[in-house]
C-alpha cells in the first residue's frame, strides 16, 4: 500500500488534482457567500437610487448620512478605513485577518451614500466585501501565508465579478491589480473558479446586470486605427485627472478637518447645495441611465467633468463606495464627446472610454479589454484593447489605489520607480 501511495504521489498530476479539488470547495462556498451579499448590495442599491429620485428632499439630508457614515468608521472601523487599500497592503506585507466588520461597514457605508445623494460607485464596496469574507477561510481552515494570498486574491475577483456580471475580467482583475506591470499566475484557476461561482450565484437570484450595447464598429484600417490611439491618449489623461483629484480632495479634507466625522458633513453639505442649485441629479448616485445614453445620444460636454469632480469629492470627504461605475460613466460621456473631432462610431467611442478611463485609473489594461469584449462583443475587441493599453501608458505612474506596487515601470523613464507603491511616488514628487 505504501508503495502504491508513493508511486500515485510521484506524479505531479496527482497533486495538482488534490490542489484542484480544494479549491474547488474553498471558491464554491466563497462564490456562494460573495455572490448572495453581492445580490443584496446590488438589490439594495437600485431600492436606494429609486426612493432617493422619487424623494430628492432627502438629498438635503446628505450631511447626515455622511456624519453617521464617519462616526461609524471612527469609532468601529479604523482598522479597516483604508478599503481597498488595506487589502492589497496585506496581499504585499501580510500582517493580521482582515477583521470581518469591513464588510458590513461599507456595505451600508456605500447604501448610505447612495440614499442620501453622494456620488460613487460599487465597486470598492463589493471588493472589500469579497476580501473580508475570503479572509474568513484562512482562519476557519488554517490556510498557509500563501493560500492565504490565493484565498485573498479568489476574494477580490468574487466581489468584482458578481457586481458586474464579468466573471472573465473579474478573475484577471484581481491577479493584474495587485502589483503594476505584473501579474502572477499561481491563483489564477483559484480566481477564475471564484469569479464565475459569485457571478453564478448572483444571478440565480435573479439580480439583472444593465446591458450596454456597440451597435457599430469601424473598419480596421491604419487611419481608425491611430484615432483610437488618439482617443487612448485623452482617456488616459482623464483617468490620471480622476486619480489626482480623488487623492487631492482627500489630502485637503484630512490637512483641514481634523475630526473625522466632520469630513464628510462639511462634504455632503457642499454636494447638497450644489445638487440644488444646478437642479439636477444627473451627477450623483451611479449614473447608469447617463452610461446608457453615451451609446446612442449626445451628451453635454461638461458631462464627463462633473462626474469627475463629483466622485472624486465625494470620495474624498468620506463617504464610501467604489470608483468604477463613476469611471464608467467618465469615460463613456467622455467617448461621446469625441465624436466631435475623432471620426469613429459614436458608440465605439463611448465603448472605448467606457473601459480605457478604468483601466488607466485602475492600472489593469488587460482586465479592462476582457471586460470589454464581455460587454460589447469580440467585434470591437482591437479598439478596445488598443484605448485601453494606450490609456494606461498616458496615465502615469498614478492610481485610484495608492497601495498598488510598481512592479514593472510602464516606461523606461521610471525604472527608479520600480519596488516603490503609488502613494510612495506620489509623496517624493510633493517633497520636490
Amino acid at each position: 500500500m505504501d508503495k502504491i501511495k508513493k508511486f500515485l504521489f510521484s506524479f505531479e498530476q496527482t497533486s495538482v488534482l488534490l490542489y484542484l479539488f480544494k479549491w474547488i470547495f474553498i471558491c464554491l462556498l466563497l462564490g456562494i457567500l460573495t455572490g448572495s451579499v453581492s445580490a443584496f448590495f446590488l438589490t439594495s442599491l437600485e431600492w436606494a437610487t429609486n426612493w432617493r429620485e422619487t424623494h430628492l428632499w432627502i438629498i438635503a439630508l446628505l450631511p447626515l448620512g455622511g456624519f453617521i457614515i464617519g462616526l461609524s468608521y471612527h469609532l468601529y472601523g479604523d482598522s479597516v478605513v483604508k478599503g481597498n487599500n488595506l487589502i492589497l497592503e496585506e496581499l504585499h506585507t501580510p500582517k493580521k485577518i482582515i477583521p470581518f466588520k469591513m464588510a458590513p461597514l461599507v456595505l451600508f457605508g456605500t447604501i448610505l451614500t447612495h440614499f442620501f445623494g453622494g456620488s460613487a460607485g460599487r465597486e470598492g464596496t463589493a471588493v472589500q466585501i469579497g476580501g473580508a469574507i475570503a479572509d474568513r477561510f484562512t482562519k476557519v481552515l488554517k490556510l498557509s501565508k500563501r493560500d492565504r494570498r490565493i484565498v485573498l486574491i479568489a476574494g477580490i475577483s468574487a466581489g468584482f465579478a458578481s457586481v458586474f456580471g464579468t466573471p472573465l475580467a473579474g478573475a484577471i482583475f484581481a491577479l493584474e491589480v495587485l502589483i503594476v506591470g505584473r501579474i502572477r499566475l499561481e491563483a489564477i484557476l483559484p480566481s477564475l473558479m471564484a469569479a464565475v461561482f459569485a457571478d453564478y450565484f448572483c444571478t440565480i437570484w435573479n439580480v439583472p446586470h444593465t446591458h450596454y450595447h456597440i451597435n457599430t464598429v469601424a473598419e480596421i484600417t491604419p487611419v481608425n486605427l491611430l484615432w483610437a490611439l488618439l482617443a487612448g491618449i485623452i482617456f488616459g489623461l482623464v483617468a490620471m485627472l480622476f486619480s489626482k483629484s480623488t487623492h487631492f480632495w482627500t489630502n485637503l479634507f484630512k490637512s483641514k478637518i481634523n475630526y473625522p466625522p466632520l469630513r464628510p458633513v462639511i462634504g455632503g453639505t457642499i454636494i447638497a447645495i450644489t445638487v440644488y442649485l444646478m437642479g439636477t441629479t444627473k451627477y450623483i448616485g451611479l449614473g447608469i441611465p447617463t452610461i446608457v445614453e453615451a451609446f446612442d445620444v449626445n451628451l453635454n460636454s461638461y458631462d464627463f467633468l462633473l462626474k469627475l469632480l463629483f466622485t472624486s469629492f465625494t470620495l474624498g470627504a468620506g463617504f464610501k463606495g467604489g470608483e468604477v461605475t463613476p469611471l464608467f460613466f467618465i469615460g463613456a460621456a467622455l467617448g461621446n464627446v469625441l465624436i466631435w473631432f475623432i471620426p469613429l462610431p459614436m458608440g465605439l467611442l463611448a465603448g472605448m472610454g467606457f473601459v480605457a478611463v478604468f483601466a488607466g485609473a485602475t492600472n489593469t489594461p488587460i482586465a479592462c479589454t476582457i471586460m470589454g469584449i464581455e460587454l460589447f462583443g469580440i467585434e470591437s475587441g482591437v479598439f478596445i484593447a488598443l484605448a485601453c493599453c494606450t490609456a494606461y501608458l498616458f496615465s502615469g505612474h498614478t492610481g485610484v489605489y495608492a497601495s498598488q506596487i510598481i512592479g514593472s515601470p510602464k516606461h523606461h523613464l521610471f525604472k527608479s520607480e520600480k519596488g516603490l507603491a503609488l502613494s510612495d511616488i506620489e509623496n517624493k514628487r510633493a517633497e520636490k
